[in-house]
């Protein structure tokens, strides 16, 4: 098929309408747009659970160019609705690639167009805020185009968790083959991929419970690194059930979605920190856990999508750039005094941390496991790690 032939349109709700060329799967989907900054990184976007409903708008104008490969995925298929670029690589180029962007795509059902000015789309978005639209390469008129963008519900008051958590529970990495520091070894003429044979996993020794509102697997890979045995649960996992396990720590995942939406959830992390364990929340999770808390959370203007946020510590004056990826904030003055916010945003002043005073439970907004990166976060989990002793475990 020639790329003439081959034409997409993405129709947004205030009538404003782009036309493209499509790639992936020929289909069409609506969702809220969304704009994401990070240079690198697009097939661990796309496979984050917590782009469930939204169509994903690349900022870096050239994508594809090294294909996907299925070592970096972050979940088991990719949740975004869409995908918009500016321009498609015609090639890509890298040893460890199993498929191109399209093939990809067109795969598991995901439709993509490029060719459109996704500058222009990015400014409208941060002007005007996250507007809902269709993306389509089935010949849709534009005004039936924006009737669908229009009618689609949104996000707020939506509950997607249910679709993208995992319906039985499973113990991560059991062969201890997945979550081994990925290294290049230096040297090799023949730049052989190979794991760091010289610093093995520690033992599985603690165990502790993963909450999946739509958990990355470099979440797991993280907390594997640190000595933790973990058992992935579904969202409804219930605390009778929890406390069978007997976990030393609990982790409350990232997910899409409106937290407002998420009372069965809210109801067990606030009886879990009656309970007692340590908890590390990040993304959803600590939206769930602020509102376990007696706090309230909102939908912010466009969201914070990237890898380039910084965040203050308030208690040490340090700034680390983090990667982000949420619709969704915590009103730092409804937190009850029990609970300390210890970061912040420098763009926004957004909550980006809390802590508890009496009780052994942490949070953060952002994703500390950063795949691909930056890395400036990862030590976050050895601080759970270091709770979790302190507490006996």
């Amino acid at each position: 098929m020639t790329r003439d032939k081959n034409k997409a349109i993405l129709a947004l709700e205030d009538g404003t309408v782009y036309h493209g060329y499509a790639f992936g799967a020929e289909t069409t989907v609506v969702g809220e747009l969304c704009f994401n900054t990070s240079m690198t990184g697009y097939q661990e976007i796309l496979t984050d659970p917590s782009y469930k409903g939204q169509i994903v708008a690349m900022t870096y104008p050239l994508i594809g160019n090294y294909g996907v490969n299925y070592q970096d995925t972050e979940s088991w298929k990719p949740h975004a609705n869409g995908f918009v670029i500016r321009e498609l690589s015609s090639v890509y180029s890298s040893w460890r690639a199993d498929y191109s962007l399209s093939e990809y795509l067109s795969l598991y059902g995901v439709p993509g167009i490029e060719g459109i000015d996704t500058r222009s789309l990015t400014k409208k978005l941060r002007v005007q805020g996250a507007l809902k639209g269709t993306l389509s390469n089935e010949g849709l008129s534009e005004a039936e185009a924006i009737e669908k963008a229009r009618q689609w519900g949104g996000l707020v008051g939506a509950d997607y968790v249910q679709e993208v958590t995992r319906a039985e529970p499973f113990l991560w990495d059991p062969e201890e083959t997945d979550s081994k520091v990925f290294r290049l070894r230096r040297g090799n003429p023949d730049v052989e991929p190979a794991t760091d044979d010289d610093v093995p996993l520690p033992p599985a020794k603690t165990p502790i419970l993963a909450y999946d509102f739509g958990v990355k697997y470099n979440s797991l890979r993280r907390l594997r690194q640190q000595g933790f045995n973990v058992h992935v649960v579904p969202a409804t996992t219930t605390v009778e059930t929890v406390k069978r396990y007997n976990p030393a720590g609990i982790f409350l995942s990232n997910g899409p979605g409106d937290p407002a939406a998420l009372d069965y959830a809210v109801e067990t992390v606030r009886e879990l920190i009656q309970w007692g364990v340590p908890i590390l929340a990040i993304c959803l999770g600590h939206q769930i856990l602020a509102r376990a808390l007696g706090g309230t959370t909102y939908k912010l203007k466009f969201g914070h999508h990237g890898a380039n946020q910084p965040v203050k510590f308030l208690e040490s004056g340090r700034v680390e750039i983090t990667s982000q990826n949420h619709g969704f904030a915590v009103g730092a003055d409804s937190l009850p005094d029990s609970v300390s916010v210890n970061r912040i945003n420098l763009n926004d002043r957004t909550v980006e941390g809390m802590r508890h005073m009496q009780k052994p439970v942490i949070s953060v907004q952002y994703h500390p496991e950063a795949s691909p990166g930056p890395h400036d976060s990862s030590g976050l989990f050895e601080d759970f790690r270091d709770l979790v002793k302190q507490k006996g475990g």
